[in-house]
């Protein structure tokens, strides 16, 4: 039997009728690692694994699936229908077409178990090509998994907990939370409970299955908003207001947020939101987007365009309506849910001895002693919560783990008796440590190389799966994430804080471009008539303390000088920042991004062909750059 737990509680429940905790991608390849008929091969042993008995509900959606593919198979089932289906069920068709898909698995609040972590190691050995990858939305996904390996897959997962069920189409997708929420010394209230249980409330609900398009949640225990509440379709921030002489916890709710081509910050709903009508407003919104969403265009389909249809004032009063008469409904989920009344959401408090480590974007991490291990506890280690636990961030570059890393995470935690979460910035961090248990814990990442000072320093890139594996994709931004990451560290100035980095491969934002201080987003350029990898450059994103600024476009260039470009960018901001400034301060003070755009003008230039041939192939390949699409399958 697996328990995933926190602060020593059972993060929910598995069992009969249950659809299971759930607990996300990308990356270079070629060819499928392998099918289910493999196992035998694999060096990750099933048998190993502690499992848990496979709830009746999820069963009856595997054999669906099952059933589902056969009829598709002997072309009794509409290919299109199929792709709906597929999607509802957390399954993703790859460019290369065929029989690649991609599986997204879905991790509340990014919480993972150790048994839960061997299993990624299995499928990643099994079904994929060696590792997989963590999603800006605490998702781990794997590609090239060939469509018949499918059904067992669901059933491995399952026996752990797992479930992709909802995790793309248009539906309720993964619920993000705080990775240290519980263990966060700013935080006002412990936001895991309550991210688990709004999973659990629209997982398999009938109103969030065929919604106008898909639909995004995140918590936040704080305004730091670690958990990115400012961009999303609702957005919950835990607050307070004063309340008969003393305070009252609860939250603020923010609607109609998103990026993509047009980004939106999202918008307050009221000023305060109780913890007993928490989850009525969230079905409520819920509703009403599944009532007035745009059905007929998928392009304004998200409900950031209902701020434009009806108005924010119209928006709030539709939702306002919807969770008066709520009580009505079957589904009412008013008062406090029993998986927070029974665990509760006391916030972790703060040391009396030790100083809070500052969290949040533009947190000023500075590196002050030599030696690996004392860089990293400088950069990696969180402090300051009131039972003195300490807690410490694994670094994934560019997201990825393979499947030894997998296992070796596994027995770190089992051995640490630690909680792992992942993050949203594609790193894991283990929580509730000792300061004695460091030493050693960096010593074992550093065995499976995780154990560089990444967590908010320049280092620290974060790309979409790019032209590697998705449909809408017009250039390798993985590529473009690793050669930024390495041009830094040639330059000396990975270990830099307060910026950061992010990459799509298109306009949609999966890398969200937008929200960071330096952003970029691919795009095609012509230069002596033939096609190049370009990339938009964007500056100034910054999202905490319950507001976004949306990034700025700075200028144009060419893939290949893409990385110098930031090169220039961030040494300019270590030479000329003042003290505590933040990325989106200095560039105000520096005239904007246009302005820093024009002193980069010098690297939107293409060479000739016969010049410099690099310059017309992406990164991460060797023939000549082309744009290759094709149909959409909504890859975030």
């Amino acid at each position: 039997m697996t328990t995933i737990t926190h602060n020593d509680t059972v993060i929910g429940t598995i069992g009969s009728g249950d659809t299971g905790v759930a607990n996300g991608a990308n990356g270079s390849g070629s060819a499928a690692a392998g099918t289910a008929a493999a196992s035998s091969n694999s060096a990750v042993s099933l048998a190993d694994i502690p499992t848990v008995p496979i709830p009746e509900a999820q069963q009856a959606d595997i054999q669906k699936f099952e059933t589902q593919l056969a009829r598709y198979r002997s072309d009794d089932l509409d290919p299109e229908v199929f792709r709906v289906y597929r999607l509802t069920n957390g399954i993703y068709g790859q460019r290369q077409g065929g029989e690649n898909q991609m599986v997204r698995i879905k991790i509340p609040a990014g919480v993972l178990s150790p048994a839960q972590l061997d299993m990624l190691a299995y499928i990643s050995d099994t079904y994929s090509r060696g590792w997989g990858h963590i999603t800006t939305r605490q998702n781990v996904q794997f590609h090239f998994v060939q469509l018949d390996d499918i059904p067992q897959l669901l059933r491995d997962l399952a026996s752990v907990g797992f479930t992709t069920r909802e995790a793309c189409g248009d539906t309720v997708r993964n619920v993000q939370g705080c990775h240290l929420a519980g263990a966060c010394p700013h935080e006002v209230l412990d936001i895991t409970h309550w991210a688990n249980a709004t999973y659990r409330h629209f997982l398999h609900n009938p109103i969030a299955q065929r919604l106008p398009r898909k639909f995004k949640i995140n918590f936040s225990g704080c305004a730091t908003d670690c958990g990115q509440a400012m961009f999303n379709d609702i957005g919950i921030i835990a607050a307070t207001r004063p309340s008969n002489g003393g305070v009252e916890r609860g939250f603020r709710v923010y609607v109609a947020g998103g990026l993509g081509a047009n980004p939106h910050p999202a918008i307050a709903l009221e000023d305060f939101t109780s913890r007993e009508e928490l989850l009525p407003t969230l079905e409520a919104c819920v509703r009403v987007f599944d009532h007035y969403g745009n059905r007929d265009n998928k392009l304004r389909a998200r409900m950031k365009w209902l701020t434009d249809i009806l108005g924010i004032d119209e928006l709030r009063r539709r939702i306002f309506h919807e969770r008066r008469f709520l009580l009505a409904s079957a589904s009412w989920p008013g008062g406090i849910p029993e998986e927070v009344a029974e665990h509760g959401d006391e916030p972790a408090g703060v040391s009396s001895e030790v100083a809070p480590t500052p969290m949040g974007q533009g947190t000023p991490v500075t590196l002050r002693r030599p030696g690996n291990y004392e860089r990293w506890s400088d950069a990696n280690v969180v402090r300051g919560v009131a039972n003195g636990s300490v807690s410490a961030y694994a670094w994934a570059r560019l997201g990825d783990i393979t499947t030894a890393q997998f296992q070796a995470l596994a027995s770190i935690a089992r051995d640490f008796h630690a909680e792992v979460r992942i993050t949203n910035r594609q790193n894991l961090v283990f929580r509730n440590l000792t300061e004695g248990q460091l030493p050693q814990l960096f010593a074992r990442l550093e065995e499976i190389d995780m154990a560089l000072p990444g967590a908010e320093l320049a280092r620290d890139v974060v790309a979409c799966p790019g032209a590697d594996t998705c449909n809408l994709a017009v250039t390798q931004s993985r590529g473009l994430a690793d050669a930024i990451g390495n041009r830094l560290e040639e330059e000396g100035l990975a270990d830099l804080g307060g910026v950061r980095t992010n990459i799509s491969g298109c306009p949609n934002s999966c890398g969200q471009h937008h929200a960071f201080d330096i952003g970029f987003f691919g795009a095609e350029r012509r230069a002596h008539d033939q096609s190049a990898p370009g990339y938009q450059m964007l500056l100034g994103g910054y999202v905490g303390q319950e507001k976004i600024h949306f990034g700025k476009r700075a200028l144009r260039l060419p893939a290949k000088n893409a990385p110098e470009a930031v090169v220039r960018v961030v040494r300019r901001f270590a030479d000329e920042r003042q003290v505590g400034e933040l990325f989106h301060e200095w560039l105000g003070r520096s005239g904007g991004a246009k302005d820093v755009g024009l002193s980069l003008k010098d690297l939107d230039t293409f060479p000739t062909p016969e010049e410099s041939p690099e310059f017309y192939m992406d990164y991460d390949e060797t023939g000549p750059y082309e744009v290759q699409l094709g149909d959409s399958e909504c890859a975030t």
